[in-house]
């Protein structure tokens, strides 16, 4: 099934191919399968599902449209792509909510067996614009995949409502032979995925052979393509996705501590994946527990640390609200926990199946009283793996609750990933505490156990099991006495603790890399930026200094504390630009830190940034 030696075979260097259909025509299944061969293939690729906000939106509307966008390439990429070469339309509505992001000349393959007049109406066209002239100056192609899936797939038994549902393999069939992708991994994949149904498993497997063979043999298409592989670093590869990465990041980071991992959470978009994955590893010395909301997930996430154990709750931006009283437990019980947020669009539910940056100051400074904390993002979907376990180094070296952000982009996305050698990984193991640390001052002078007599360095307090002997102390939310850790209301005392706790986490500072910057000499323009901005940042100051100009691109890991040089770095560029997707949150912090006028480029409408919108800010603010 990949011989195509009937149609001239023409070499791209990428392409960018977008899947849409309604959210039960299995667009997320058929994009995700695309990039699973493409991945074996040894693409480079990117990608960027795009899910309906509501669970069950009416079939064949505007607001049920699902979408998965994949860029494949044979060299180094950094985004999903600006816009489709090649979308793929399952029905009316599909189309309608996409093709404003094919360019014209742009190749359109539509389901034409939907395009009757019934589900023209619920996508809102008054005439079908596959014959009214709306598609002139664009490639499309007319296929009825409906009709032939049923076709292929009548000698099944399979009803015919329920063989129609195979159409998006069908869909995937045509694709593969287009893109010359390797059919193998696709059918191994369907043996596999529909072993206990052998009439599903023959549906899809014939329907995703009659799309195949189908672009084959019939005469619409002028050529086949072929994207070559790209040339990777040696090592092994797998394709991932964030919140995959994240998960088995914390599970490395339990390993890595010596500790059993326990997950308090509660479900919730787009965070929920990492309890479905953690849930498999209980080899691992994993336990999850799905707890009845918010506040009951990270109280028991915050109860395990207090026993030994490297907790850890997940969430998305309403959550965090939820667990903020906790979280400012945390910070006052002084105990390692992580916190991580899957950011998506808001206030309150928002757009939850969307991406957003606008949790930033929501971690910084979302909890009552002086309390703060350390907040780590990931930049790329793989790059969660390790943000996962920086934020476990920090909160067990420092005793500290540490907010890890993610968002719905980097999360849903995915990218080949090169898994790391164990050696190449830090050893972040702790040390607890067994015996009495303050010698003689207990009564007739006995030993005692001090639970909050720091270590001088970091600042952080003694981390005891509770039951061990000699070492039983209390905690709780009530302010401690420094050092006995017994309840004060002094308030000299008071000011005193606020301050080590704010201390100790600014001290963070010495204990993390210095500001990553890609610059170039010359410049006069740093775009920085922090979270899944990483890859639109990088494409589009590639294609700024491609026309000449000198610019340079800062990206944040460390968001509180800052990178101590990261004032340095701002001031020594006459422009500084920050493109967030939120109304400028760390523009905001920048300003107010270090002074420098840090101009905010913002966009908030679910969706990440283009390398072009980028693009023409940097050229717009070098022109200023």
């Amino acid at each position: 099934m990949t011989d195509t030696s009937e149609h001239p075979l023409q070499e791209l260097d990428h392409v960018v191919i977008r899947f849409a259909g309604d959210s039960g025509d299995g667009m997320q299944l058929t994009g995700d399968r695309f990039t699973s061969a493409s991945a074996l293939f040894g693409n480079d690729l990117s990608t960027l599902p795009d899910f309906p906000a509501e669970i069950r939106a009416p079939a064949g509307t505007l607001a049920g449209v699902s979408a998965f966008q994949v860029n494949i390439s044979d060299h180094d990429i950094l985004t999903p792509g600006d816009e489709p070469s090649v979308l793929v339309a399952m029905n009316p509505a599909a189309l309608r909510a996409n093709m404003h992001d094919v360019p014209h000349g742009g190749t359109l393959i539509v389901n034409v067996d939907n395009f009757d007049e019934r589900s023209l109406a619920k996508a809102g066209y008054a005439d079908n614009p596959l014959h009214d002239g709306t598609l002139d100056g664009y490639t499309v192609y007319e296929v009825p995949m409906t009709s032939l899936t049923l076709e292929a797939t009548k000698d099944t038994g399979a009803k015919p409502r329920d063989a129609e549902r195979s159409k998006n393999l069908f869909a995937l069939g045509l694709i593969s032979w287009m893109y010359t992708r390797p059919t193998e991994p696709t059918l191994e994949w369907i043996e596999a995925r529909f072993a206990k149904n052998p009439i599903v498993q023959a549906c899809n497997r014939l329907a995703f052979k009659a799309g195949y063979n189908f672009g084959e043999t019939a005469e619409l298409f002028e050529s086949a393509y072929e994207v070559k592989p790209t040339t990777f670093e040696p090592g092994t590869y797998t394709n991932i996705s964030g919140n995959t990465a994240l998960a088995w990041g914390v599970i490395a980071a339990g390993q890595l501590a010596k500790l059993p991992l326990f997950l308090g959470s509660y479900p919730i978009t787009p965070a929920s994946d990492i309890l479905h994955e953690l849930s498999k590893h209980k080899n691992f010395g994993i336990r999850t527990f799905q707890a009845e909301d918010e506040i009951a997930g990270i109280g028991s996430a915050l109860g395990a640390a207090f026993g030994g154990a490297l907790g850890l709750t997940t969430t998305s931006g309403p959550g965090v609200a939820l667990k903020a009283e906790t979280i400012g437990l945390a910070v006052s019980l002084e105990l390692p926990l992580l916190v991580i947020d899957i950011q998506r669009g808001g206030p309150s539910t928002g757009l939850p199946t969307k991406t957003e940056q606008s949790d930033l100051l929501l971690a910084m400074y979302g909890r009552h009283g002086e309390a703060p904390l350390p907040i780590v993002a990931a930049k790329t979907p793989a790059d969660c793996f390790f943000a996962a376990i920086e934020a476990a180094r920090i909160a067990l070296k420092y005793r500290t609750p540490v907010l890890l952000l993610s968002d719905g982009y980097l999360a849903n996305g995915s990218e080949p990933w090169r898994l790391p050698n164990i050696d190449e990984l830090p050893d972040i193991s702790v040390s607890f505490t067994t015996e009495p640390n303050r010698k003689g001052t207990g009564p007739d002078g006995t030993d005692e156990f001090w639970p909050y007599l720091r270590d001088e360095t970091t600042l952080a307090r003694p981390w005891a099991i509770p039951g061990t002997p000699g070492l039983e102390h209390r905690i709780g939310g009530i302010e401690k006495q420094d050092g006995t850790g017994n309840i004060s209301y002094d308030p000299v005392n008071h000011e005193r603790m606020s301050r080590l706790r704010a201390a100790k986490i600014a001290g963070i500072a010495k204990d993390i890399p210095a500001t990553e910057v890609d610059h170039e000499e010359g410049s006069q323009l740093v775009v920085l930026g922090w979270g899944s901005t990483y890859g639109a940042i990088g494409a589009a100051v590639r294609r700024v200094r491609a026309r000449g100009h000198k610019v340079s691109h800062a990206h944040l890991t460390h968001l509180n504390p800052f990178p101590a040089d990261l004032g340095d770095v701002l001031r020594g560029y006459p422009k500084v630009l920050v493109p967030e997707m939120n109304l400028g949150q760390l523009s905001r912090l920048v300003r107010a830190e270090f002074l420098v006028d840090a101009k905010s480029f913002s966009k908030v409408q679910g969706l990440p940034f283009r390398a072009s919108e980028i693009e023409s800010a940097m050229l717009e603010c070098l022109s200023d």
